[in-house]
C-alpha cells in the first residue's frame, strides 16, 4: 500500500504570480530616493567645505611659518648691513689699503639747483 501512495501524482503548478503596480508605492520609493540623495548631496558638500577650511588653515599656518622666517633673515641681513658699515670698521680697512681722506683740492661741491616757477601764461607754437 505504501508503494501506491507514491504512485500518485500530485499536480503542481508553477506559474509565475503577475501582480500589478502598486502606483502609491513607487512614488513613495522615488521620494524616499530623491530625499536621500539631496541628504547625501548636503553631507558631502558640507565635509567639503569642513576639509577645505582645514586646509587653508594649514596653509596660513604655513605661510605664516615662512613669514617668520623671512622677517628673521631680514633682521640678520639688516644687522650685517650695520655692522659692515660702521665707520670705524671702513676707516681700519682704509688703513689696511693705504687710502687717505680726501684733501679739500679734491673735494667737489655740487649745489643743487632749484627749479623756478613755472610762468604765469604759457606760449603754445601753432604749426602752419
Amino acid at each position: 500500500m505504501e508503494a501506491f501512495e507514491y504512485a500518485i501524482r500530485k499536480d503542481i503548478r508553477n506559474n509565475p504570480i503577475v501582480r500589478e503596480v502598486d502606483e502609491a508605492r513607487v512614488r513613495d520609493m522615488w521620494r524616499s530616493a530623491t530625499a536621500g540623495v539631496v541628504l547625501v548631496v548636503i553631507l558631502l558638500y558640507s565635509a567639503w567645505q569642513h576639509f577645505e577650511l582645514i586646509r587653508y588653515g594649514y596653509r596660513i599656518a604655513q605661510v605664516e611659518h615662512q613669514r617668520a622666517d623671512e622677517q628673521q633673515a631680514n633682521r640678520r641681513l639688516r644687522l650685517s648691513i650695520q655692522t659692515l658699515s660702521r665707520p670705524d670698521r671702513i676707516e681700519h680697512l682704509a688703513a689696511k689699503l693705504k687710502l687717505a681722506p680726501p684733501s679739500k683740492e679734491d673735494t667737489v661741491i655740487l649745489e643743487r639747483v632749484i627749479p623756478g616757477d613755472a610762468p604765469a601764461q604759457s606760449v603754445v607754437a601753432q604749426r602752419q
